[in-house]
């Protein structure tokens, strides 16, 4: 077995080659888009978010509020969910119109539209991460997200960091080609998800880099990646997953409903001054498929 890493290769190039898109997603299994969404409307969102840190006293008094600098409270906290943060606080975030409005931002729409070749379902179902540098925040290990989301094999996760995000601070590492190893058994792992898929014996050719706010990396659902580690002790990393998928497809129905039933939609929504994101699903005649509990079997040893 051999082991490389190299860098991503940018596919903003690709964006109107809807051809040359899916040859790239075949090969890879990914593709890495650097600055596919408008730098301001990813640094709003983190102010919005840092401020709801703040609010628990998690970030450190007295420094630039956008520079996510942590206070020692945030060692004190018991996060989540392997959301890295509390419930309460959670919630907060996710009552944000904001965070839930970039899932639907009409260039990662556009772009999966010109993918899939087909209408795109969105994944109500938004996850943020706020990574902070404590013990009790372990990187995420090496998996493939179709166990978790479960229905269709065709979805793909939308990450993106949110502020600049240096390989000091972490970011997401993907394996080149693993798309096409299949479904992979598991072992039990630290960090979110509490699995790693079984690698041994596979040749591994790692990609990850620099990422800046306003990048996205999307890949398929039977894709390996992981989380590196965050090397800047004082420093929050903020990220999400946003998912899609064609319409047609079958979708499980906790993809639906919000992460980790934190809060119920009318509670997300409560305060929203517009009404276009509501249960925009709906509108779709969807094919529902039952979760299957035994794709997240841990294999003994």
């Amino acid at each position: 077995m051999t082991t490389t890493t190299s860098d991503f290769q940018d596919a903003s190039e690709l964006l109107d080659d809807a051809e040359g898109l899916r040859q790239r997603l075949d090969t890879d299994g990914f593709l890495f888009f650097r600055g596919l969404i408008p730098r301001a409307t990813v640094i709003d969102l983190r102010r919005q978010i840092i401020l709801i840190c703040q609010k628990y006293g998690w970030m450190a008094p007295g420094t630039e509020l956008m520079d996510g600098i942590v206070g020692p409270a945030a060692e004190q906290m018991e996060p989540w969910g392997g959301v890295g943060v509390t419930q309460p606080a959670y919630a907060d975030i996710y009552r944000l119109e904001d965070f839930h409005r970039l899932c639907l931002h009409p260039i990662i729409m556009g772009m999966l539209q010109r993918l899939l070749g087909e209408t795109v379902l969105a994944h109500p179902r938004n996850i943020a991460r706020m990574m902070f540098p404590t013990k009790a925040n372990a990187p995420t290990p090496p998996h493939q997200d179709h166990i978790f989301i479960q229905g269709s094999k065709t979805v793909y996760t939308c990450w993106m960091p949110f502020g600049d995000c240096p390989q000091s601070l972490g970011g997401l590492s993907v394996l080149r080609g693993s798309h096409r190893l299949g479904l992979l058994p598991v072992r039990a792992a630290q960090g979110a998800g509490g699995r790693s898929v079984i690698l041994d014996g596979v040749d591994q050719d790692w990609r990850q880099g620099e990422f800046t706010a306003g990048d996205a990396l999307v890949f398929h659902s039977l894709t390996v990646h992981k989380s590196m580690p965050n090397q800047q002790k004082d420093r929050l990393r903020l990220s999400g997953d946003f998912r899609y998928q064609p319409v047609s497809l079958p979708v499980e129905h906790k993809s639906l409903l919000p992460h980790g039933n934190v809060l119920t939609w009318d509670e997300a929504y409560a305060g929203w001054p517009s009404d276009d994101l509501k249960y925009y699903w709906r509108k779709y005649d969807l094919h529902m498929e039952e979760f299957d509990d035994s794709l997240l079997t841990i294999q003994p040893g």
